[in-house]
């Protein structure tokens, strides 16, 4: 007994617009998109709802129909989806389609953000002690702190 086969309709592809304060790029045959927001990860395909959502820091992908994925390493981003177009908005980003190449790209910001973050909290330690010497100062001298 011979079956037919289901008709399986094929994807539509949707547009993707990627758009930093210095980078805009567009893909118009992009089939599936994956990214996290603070509840987890998520896909978005061809004819989705419209969505609005905000990734965290890390990687996202997107596929173009009939290819490979292609990584991205953002510092977050605001990702609006409607009529079949994606606008992800970002203070930057990177793009690759090795995965390796753009893991070692975020492993490497990180550390960076890192560093001056750790940069931060001691100059503000600095500062606090500095305004602390000078009250204990001004305490002695009988200056009013006021």
């Amino acid at each position: 007994m011979l079956y037919e086969r289901e008709h399986v309709p094929e994807m539509k592809p949707f547009t993707l617009h990627l758009q930093s304060a210095t980078q805009y790029e567009t893909f118009k045959d992009v089939a599936s998109f994956v990214g996290e927001d603070p509840t987890g990860s998520f896909g978005i395909l061809a004819g989705h709802e419209r969505i609005m959502a905000s990734l965290c820091f890390g990687l996202a992908r997107f596929r173009l129909a009939g290819g490979d994925w292609q990584y991205l390493a953002l510092p977050g981003a605001l990702i609006y989806f409607y009529s079949n177009q994606l606008f992800l908005n970002t203070r930057h980003y990177f793009l690759d389609s090795s995965y390796q190449r753009i893991r070692e790209v975020l492993e490497k910001q990180l550390r960076s953000e890192e560093e001056t973050l750790h940069s931060i909290k001691e100059s503000l330690h600095r500062l606090e002690e500095e305004m602390f010497k000078r009250l204990l100062q001004m305490k002695r001298g009988g200056e009013s702190v006021a």
